[in-house]
């Protein structure tokens, strides 16, 4: 996993052939996952989620819990059969990894599954990331920006995404010094994301490497196993570093506008007509654009006079 060989590639060293390899390899994704994959594949408890929206009140951009993007892994034995809907154009057959990711690269949400011809917009349509919302399950969050207060928190993401309540995305060809600001730092933590694939890789080189092998439900057993073991590692060093200056992160704790109320109603019946009316606020155009208006504002408060955005 670690150095993305061939099974048998120390077959003489080991004495042991590729298919014992391979075998090993598949009880070993499979114990990873079922001794550790509820702790480092879970939905955010209360203490995650306000350390969150701390980190991101720090930064500027109150009320967002990470930022949400698509990775491609090769497909190099994709069975003839599906080749056409796991290749996109010219290229070779991949698999897309949807995933949320925080400053600290901790991955909290991974999608893994669909076709390579799946863009961004239509793996989000097939991904569970809004389920709870929907299902009227998810913690109320509460946030003020700008004066104005909201009550669903929201990611960062690139120009391809909808333009919904819990998208913010950042100003193409930004005009005047607010704008131009809102768009460095938008853009600057955006790549939480990008760091963190990045990171897996390297960490991981079997997902850097075309996957060899034809099971998919093996493939995604490996990325849900290298997910957790990079979530593990993060745990492990998150506190040999810090991104922040100690002091004047303890003072946006103290004075903190953002709060997480984790009871929720289960006596919601989930009925068409619930679950249409929480879909219509998660794409309120106008809530997007409100908030979007608000977060220049509250940037070019906070950074404008002590940043150069040029």
């Amino acid at each position: 996993m670690a150095y993305g060989c061939a099974a048998d590639a120390v077959d003489e060293y080991l004495r042991h052939g590729e298919s014992t390899a391979i075998s090993c390899l598949e009880h070993f994704v499979e114990g990873v996952i079922y001794l550790f994959g509820d702790e480092y594949l879970r939905r955010p408890t209360p203490e995650d989620l306000q350390r969150l929206l701390d980190q991101g009140e720090y930064r500027g951009f109150s009320g967002m819990i990470g930022s949400i993007d698509c990775m491609h892994w090769e497909w190099k034995n994709c069975p003839t059969a599906w080749a056409g809907q796991f290749t996109r154009g010219s290229g070779k057959p991949t698999i897309v990894l949807k995933a949320v990711a925080s400053q600290d690269l901790w991955i909290w949400h991974a999608f893994f599954g669909p076709p390579g011809t799946s863009n961004d917009i239509n793996v989000l349509d097939r991904s569970p990331v809004f389920d709870d919302i929907l299902q009227g399950k998810a913690p109320k969050v509460n946030y003020f920006v700008n004066g104005r207060q909201y009550h669903l928190a929201y990611y960062l993401t690139d120009g391809i995404y909808p333009k919904l309540a819990t998208f913010i995305q950042s100003i193409n060809l930004p005009e005047g010094d607010k704008a131009c600001l809102f768009a460095q730092r938008q853009e600057s933590a955006r790549k939480d994301v990008e760091r963190a694939f990045g990171v897996l890789q390297a960490r991981f080189s079997i997902v850097k490497n075309p996957a060899l092998m034809w099971d998919k439900v093996k493939i995604e057993k490996i990325m849900r196993a290298c997910i957790i073991l990079h979530n593990m590692i993060v745990e492990d060093e998150r506190g040999g570093y810090s991104l922040y200056n100690v002091e004047e992160f303890t003072q946006v704790q103290a004075n903190r506008t953002s709060h997480v109320d984790m009871t929720y109603s289960t006596d919601i019946p989930s009925n068409l007509t619930n679950v249409m009316t929480i879909r219509n606020s998660l794409c309120a155009r106008t809530t997007h654009d409100q908030l979007k208006e608000d977060l220049v504002e509250h940037l070019w408060n906070k950074f404008g006079t002590t940043q150069d955005y040029n």
